[in-house]
């Protein structure tokens, strides 16, 4: 760091920092709140296929927003282990932190600078921004499947500034080359831009770098500290934490990264992986863990379904379409159904899933968001907070779910075909009397002037016949239908119904009902139909890779906010407690089945028919 120091003091062409000698050294995290971000000189945003542009703002906004750190309190420059520092600036802070005043600069020759660092620091101008993304938990499944194969794809596609580096952080003693190699074989190039991809893999692996460490360790993120301003070279830091460990550990390496690796004049953000908790109260002590060391501002609760294509379509579908807002309430819309199915079951996972169980892990989080994206009232503007007050009134104004209003059921071993398929408590990190459901249906209610009395019916569950997740919405009988002869009795055969196709296959189709070709009077149930393989060429982009962007850029509309999060634990955490303290035995179904039957009696009940995936794997062009 002596080494380090030396460049800082004597400078860099270009490099700014202000002049000020009253700062003081500071641990606090930088803002992360959106009216930080600056302007990454040399981004290639505008050729992202996202059309993404990152929000700009002067240069003394830059610098002053991203020095007021959210608490009011004015962080020090650039490097808080050399408070002598001469660099000049263009940019002063007053007293606040917020105003700025123009001071004199000097251009310091770039052979000043000691040559083991210039290949680290390139040339720096003034304001020029760089981030810094730092993967806690590298060595994780989830980091190796997921965060570094998103991260590749944005850099592939231009997403990323022009100046970033990529940190992997973990116990596991690994080399940079030792990440290289782990990480490499899971990057791929889009499929209709494959020029280049070698290349392009091997200039995005060269910007990738590991540091070993304990997570509870001060002194390691210190070092790891030391290691990004390496790579930062003087410029305005922006950093950002990607959370891929378990909960447990959430609040330690908040607190050792907030005393010892946050950005001190840019900003810095962590992004937190589901679960946020088991249940409202160690939801809520988590929260209050993270916001020791965090403002709420800075932290990205992450729920990656809000990240995928048709998800982040449905604000879209409905707002910008005239057909179809005026029929978007009770008196148009009979139920919706929200379902989520695998067809494998835990896979070894058993021993992490057996502590949550199907509700906390897709219904509580992924199904809820869903519905209270659906569920909205139009929000004010597009802007983050006006769309996530909109969710929470949802959320707010729905009943908590009743046990009489589920079925939980869980997968048993069956033979097909020849081959035996396990039973849930076959795997050997699940307990042999385990009751954690691995299938679950709910019917739930909003009690809003909107939805009252439409029943919102969930699905979800493990070793299913298929695989998939959709939005089903019905809608109700025609009154006084002239046709309703030629349907027969069963008149749900009649009813339109749209279905948004979340995953695989990606779909938008809307069941009408018509007349066959001839002279007679024959009618028919067809689609029409959306299918994005067949409508658009390129290929739809993974939900990390959305959702890390907008982490990059400060948009927080599909991240999940503190009050948000309590609302959706207070629906379920009297279901789960009733549950477990009742010891309720979970309905039998065999692996590759359609689920309990129980689910069926559920829906009857509100004179629904679930909807069929297997028959409408794809619909028709």
């Amino acid at each position: 760091m002596a080494a380090m120091a030396a460049v800082a003091a004597a400078g860099v062409t270009g490099m700014v920092m202000p002049l000020s000698s009253s700062s003081t050294p500071s641990s606090i995290w930088g803002s992360g709140g959106t009216k930080s971000i600056g302007a990454f000189t040399g981004s290639a945003a505008g050729l992202c296929s996202r059309n993404s542009v990152l929000r700009r703002a002067s240069p003394s906004q830059s610098v002053a927003r991203s020095q007021h750190n959210g608490r009011g309190t004015a962080t020090k420059a650039l490097d808080s282990s050399t408070p002598h520092l001469a660099a000049a600036s263009s940019t002063v802070l007053s007293a606040d932190g917020l105003s700025s005043l123009p001071v004199a600069t000097k251009t310091v020759p770039s052979d000043a600078v000691p040559h083991e660092y210039q290949g680290h620091i390139g040339d720096v101008t003034s304001n020029e921004q760089t981030v810094s993304i730092t993967v806690v938990g590298a060595s994780g499944d989830l980091a190796k499947k997921k965060i570094f194969p998103a991260l590749f794809a944005l850099y592939y596609e231009g997403c990323l500034p022009k100046h970033f580096t990529i940190f992997g952080y973990a116990r596991s003693k690994m080399t940079d080359e030792e990440l290289r190699d782990m990480i490499s074989g899971t990057l791929t190039c889009r499929i209709d831009q494959r020029e280049n991809c070698g290349d392009k893999t091997e200039k995005f692996l060269e910007r990738c770098f590991y540091h070993s460490g304990q997570y509870s360790s001060e002194e390691n993120f210190r070092q790891l500290d030391a290691e990004l301003k390496k790579h930062e070279g003087g410029r305005v830091a922006n950093r950002l934490f990607y959370l891929s460990i378990p909960p447990n550990i959430f609040v330690d390496v908040a607190r050792s990264a907030s005393r010892g690796s946050s950005s001190s004049r840019g900003w810095t953000r962590v992004i937190v992986e589901k679960p946020f908790g088991r249940d409202s109260e160690s939801s809520a002590e988590l929260t209050r863990g993270l916001k020791q060391y965090l403002s709420e501002e800075q932290i990205y609760r992450i729920d990656h379904y809000l990240g995928k294509e048709l998800v982040e379509n449905l604000s879209i579908l409905r707002f910008s379409n005239l057909v179809f807002e005026p029929l978007w309430s009770r008196q148009y819309i009979r139920n919706v159904q929200l379902i989520f199915s695998e067809d494998f079951g835990t896979e070894g996972r058993g021993g992490y899933f057996d502590n949550y169980g199907i509700i906390r892990d897709i219904m509580q989080n992924h199904l809820l968001q869903i519905l209270a994206l659906f569920a909205m009232e139009p929000p004010v503007s597009l802007d983050a907070e006006d769309i996530r007050n909109e969710k929470v009134k949802v959320l707010r104004s729905m009943r908590p779910v009743h046990i009489e209003d589920v079925v939980t059921g869980q997968y048993k071993g069956h033979t097909r075909g020849g081959v035996h398929y396990p039973a849930y408590t076959d795997d050997k990190t699940v307990p042999n009397n385990s009751l954690t459901p691995t299938f679950a249906a709910a019917a739930l209610f909003i009690d809003n002037a909107r939805w009252d009395g439409v029943p919102f019916l969930m699905k979800a569950g493990k070793a299913l016949h298929r695989k998939g997740a959709e939005i089903r919405v019905q809608f109700r009988h025609v009154p006084g239908n002239l046709y309703k002869r030629s349907f027969g009795t069963d008149l749900d055969q009649a009813t339109n119904e749209l279905v948004i196709r979340v995953q695989p296959d990606e779909a938008i189709y809307l069941k009408i009902n018509n007349k066959v070709p001839g002279l007679g009077m024959r009618l028919d149930r067809s689609t029409l139909n959306l299918h994005y393989a067949d409508r658009y060429s390129h290929e739809i982009p993974d939900a990390y890779e959305r959702l890390l962007l907008d982490a990059i850029e400060g948009e927080r509309r599909l991240f999940i906010r503190s009050d948000e999060l309590d609302a959706a634990w207070s629906l379920f955490t009297p279901l789960l407690k009733e549950l477990e303290e009742k010891k309720v035995a979970p309905e039998l179904y065999p692996y590759g089945s359609r689920g309990p039957v129980g689910a069926h009696y559920l829906a009857a009940k509100y004179h629904v028919r679930w909807g069929d995936m297997n028959a409408e794997v794809r619909p028709s062009k």
